[in-house]
């Protein structure tokens, strides 16, 4: 899921021009019983010093920052200003999460905002002391089915994007409006998974592998791999073996990735279809892989559409962070922001914990990724399209679009679902 960006510094918040939030919530202006002149505090966990998740969770910090400037600039909230409190933390560390949930604690923060960490649990219980609100773009299914369980301990957790065995349940999906709509012809109906051992990735290719006997795919392979991948060379013969008309490789470090395509780019099984898993998201895969990233498709449950609100928000991001964007934790650091400042408002005192989290549970808001509703016994959001899961979508106007991508002249470009798409799957160049 991440990679690590250690030469980007994080950021600090500043003042800079005002832009309109989508939905807002009507701001009462009698219900202000906490009403003050000090700063609302976001408590901000993120990795700036782990091996792992400095890339999105700079992406997350950034689209944060973008937000909080706006909103300071057009007078705040309820007359006061938005403060980050920033503290380290590493993802796969459940100690090091639980000291920058105490500290967060012991800033008397307002609101809780993450990208994700690798060990929720922990986590999770130290926030339940405090029961701030909590928003994060976890993307696991194991900890929303715990929350499932116990609504009374992690009623103010919310997770603002769909789980991850979507990714699974909708890969089949995707390969057959690739097939039908003939910009991809198979070499044959095979599925390869080169899998990952961590739980996040073993989730998807569980979901995967009970998802193809429902469709006109089939598995036809599995290859264990483990981090640090110091060599593809192995893997590529073994993709190559294998002969599958699509595969799927179900890692997380962008810059793994980068070394993957350049790999297989000079030895690939001509034909097949490619599909990397999340990771090309990340600024750092396109630096590092160049030209040879080319073709490969990848997708994410938690994407900045490239409708006009989606690019509107790409635009004024480039103009504040230059260079190459990030297409996920940027747009939801930004979503997630305002987002509280819609509960504040309505609520009417950012230290009622309760009320600014019931409304969050209760009221969908649309943000540049899509439509958050978390009114479900997981409390995320709902995925389109419907896969046939718990929390699924027929209407992408009620649920969060997974976005697939694919490489083309070195930029990411939406290829399905097709109510978002921006240009239609092209050959790739080992095809």
């Amino acid at each position: 899921m991440t990679g690590k960006l250690t030469r980007r510094n994080v950021l600090k918040v500043a003042s800079a021009s005002a832009a309109a939030v989508a939905f807002p919530a009507p701001f009462v202006s009698g219900t202000a019983r906490g009403a003050s002149s000090e700063p609302i505090l976001i408590g901000l966990p993120t990795a700036q010093t782990a091996q792992a998740g400095v890339a999105d969770h700079q992406d997350y910090l950034n689209g944060t920052t973008l937000a909080m400037e706006e909103i300071n600039a057009a007078g705040g909230v309820l007359g006061r200003q938005l403060k980050p409190v920033v503290v380290d933390i590493d993802p796969l560390s459940p100690e090091s999460g639980q000291v920058a949930i105490n500290k967060l604690i012991d800033a008397k923060v307002h609101a809780m905002s993450c990208a994700f960490v690798f060990t929720p649990v922990p986590v999770a219980d130290v926030s339940a002391k405090y029961k701030a609100p909590f928003l994060w773009g976890l993307t696991q299914r194991n900890f929303t089915d715990i929350l499932s369980k116990n609504t009374v301990k992690y009623g103010h957790i919310f997770q603002t994007d769909p789980s991850e065995v979507h990714y699974g349940y909708t890969f089949p999906v995707f390969l057959k409006a690739m097939k039908e709509q003939g910009v991809w012809k198979p070499l044959n109906n095979g599925v390869h998974i080169v899998q990952e051992q961590i739980a996040y990735n073993q989730t998807i290719s569980k979901a995967l592998q009970a998802s193809l006997p429902k469709s006109e795919f089939k598995l036809a392979g599995i290859t264990d791999i483990q981090y640090p991948v110091q060599d593809w060379g192995s893997v590529i013969q073994e993709i190559k073996k294998t002969g599958a008309g699509a595969v799927m490789i179900d890692h997380w470090v962008a810059a793994e990735y980068a070394a993957f395509v350049k790999q297989y780019s000079a030895d690939p099984l001509k034909g097949a279809l490619v599909y990397l898993q999340y990771g090309p998201s990340q600024p750092e895969f396109l630096e590092l892989s160049g030209p040879a990233a080319e073709g490969f498709v990848w997708s994410t449950v938690l994407g900045v559409y490239a409708d006009e609100n989606g690019k509107a928000f790409r635009a004024k991001y480039k103009k504040r962070f230059p260079g190459i964007m990030g297409l996920c934790y940027t747009g939801n650091g930004y979503d997630v922001t305002h987002y509280l400042k819609a509960a504040w408002e309505a609520v009417g005192d950012p230290s009622n914990f309760a009320g600014v989290s019931d409304f969050i549970r209760k009221t969908p808001f649309r943000g540049v990724c899509g439509y958050m509703s978390m009114n479900n016994q997981y409390q995320e959001c709902a995925h389109y399209p419907d896969t046939g899961d718990a929390i699924g979508s027929a209407d992408v106007d009620k649920g969060m679009a997974q976005l697939f991508f694919q490489v083309q002249n070195n930029e990411h470009k939406i290829i399905y679902p097709d109510v978002l798409r921006e240009t239609a799957l092209r050959k790739a160049p080992w095809w």
